[in-house]
């Protein structure tokens, strides 16, 4: 009993040493599934901090399996310039978690995300992530045109670099 508290205790102290976003310089990167109406697919990011709490960067998205799969390569690939505020210092929240809002400008849309970090130690942690479009390049996408375009759901794993 007594090795497993000890364990515990060394656990949590690595716990407090993991920052999810340390300002100025930081970078991360992320992988991971992407769910969409219609399709999934694999998501990357790349953010840079830029100060104590903006951070820019990019995001591809390249979707694997569509419904009724009659798609084509520009269907299925996206790729997003980010623009994040990260306030998880600003909410008073532990340093290895991250709360992320943003604006991001793709091939498809103008949109938004907004994401949560979770750091278990310095250089490994998960996020979840949403995605929205404000402003669609085509007035009304259907079709094909609705991929990359709507709602998505994220999930995956971070990285510090």
């Amino acid at each position: 009993m007594k090795k497993i508290v000890l364990f515990g205790l060394l656990l949590t102290a690595g716990f407090a040493n993991a920052q999810a976003y340390k300002g100025k310089g930081d970078q991360k990167f992320q992988v991971g599934a992407n769910f969409q109406d219609h399709a999934t697919g694999i998501m990357l990011t790349y953010d840079h901090g830029l100060g104590e709490n903006i951070s820019i960067g990019l995001q591809t998205t390249y979707l694997l399996g569509v419904d009724g799969d009659n798609s084509n390569f520009d269907d299925d690939f996206d790729v997003k310039a980010r623009f994040s505020a990260n306030i998880g210092n600003v909410l008073k929240l532990p340093t290895n978690m991250d709360i992320y809002p943003g604006l991001d400008l793709g091939l498809r849309n103008f949109g938004a995300h907004a994401g949560i970090r979770y750091f278990f130690s310095d250089g490994f942690g998960l996020f979840t992530e949403v995605g929205i479009p404000i402003a669609s390049y085509k007035n009304n996408p259907v079709g094909y045109d609705k991929l990359n375009n709507q709602f998505q759901f994220n999930i995956g794993a971070s990285f510090n670099l």
